[in-house]
């Protein structure tokens, strides 16, 4: 795989999450709790929850953490109904940013996004404004050093479960799916024991935008920053170059 490498930002986006568990954990809780609400409870009938406890599982979430939460989610009336929500907007020197979130409350999730782009002297714009410079696909990452299959075996059992694409950099192997053939390849590797740095499906950028005036550096990383603390953000795709 040449050019600009995703192993980067996940790596990076991996370390933030494990310095800040207690960000993780609520994102995760939130989405056993919406998976439990659109596919039941037992994860051998809902592979959307069988792909969340993967996740939960992979940012070592306990077990009885991750119990507690399905039956939290089946068992309440009074749970929290979370809705779904996505922004799409500028940063600086055009850089295209989407917001994924998950609230009970939108009016406030509105307006601490756009709080966060207009710190960072962004604009939150209409749908569809950015997300168009994206693809979504199924994105598992794993480490060569916890791996022992040959690359070779392991790309033809990524591609018979489904895979679109199979890529190698130095220290890391990517496989990518369409959305719907997510869960077959990632459970397909589960049962070989493949380890999975990181495996979900996410928003990848087309092309990439470097940015190297201080001030756009700063502000966008104050607006990744500012979007990070809020417990209502689920996920945060851009195409800024880091």
């Amino acid at each position: 795989m040449s050019g600009h490498s995703k192993f980067a930002n996940i790596k990076h986006k991996k370390e933030k999450n494990d310095a800040a568990k207690g960000k993780i954990f609520t994102i995760i809780g939130r989405e056993i709790a919406i998976a439990v609400k659109e596919g039941g409870s037992d994860p051998a009938n809902n592979s959307k929850l069988r792909d969340v406890i993967a996740k939960a599982k992979a940012n070592n979430m306990p077990n009885d953490t991750i119990d507690r939460g399905i039956k939290k989610a089946a068992g309440s009336a009074d749970a929290v109904n979370y809705e779904t929500v996505t922004y799409e907007g500028y940063g600086p020197s055009g850089t295209a940013i989407i917001v994924k979130a998950l609230t009970d409350n939108k009016n406030r999730t509105a307006a601490n996004v756009r709080n966060a782009f207009t710190k960072g002297q962004g604009s939150i714009g209409t749908q569809g404004c950015v997300s168009y410079m994206f693809d979504e696909k199924g994105q598992i990452i794993i480490a060569k050093e916890e791996c022992d299959m040959d690359a070779d075996d392991l790309m033809m059992l990524a591609l018979d479960a489904g895979a679109d694409d199979f890529n190698e950099e130095d220290e890391d192997y990517e496989i990518l799916t369409a959305p719907d053939a997510f869960s077959q390849v990632r459970e397909t590797l589960e049962k070989e024991n493949i380890p999975m740095a990181n495996a979900e499906v996410t928003m990848l950028p087309q092309t990439y935008v470097e940015l190297s005036d201080e001030k756009d550096l700063t502000n966008i990383q104050r607006i990744l920053d500012l979007l990070d603390e809020d417990d209502d953000v689920q996920e945060v795709y851009h195409n800024w170059d880091e």
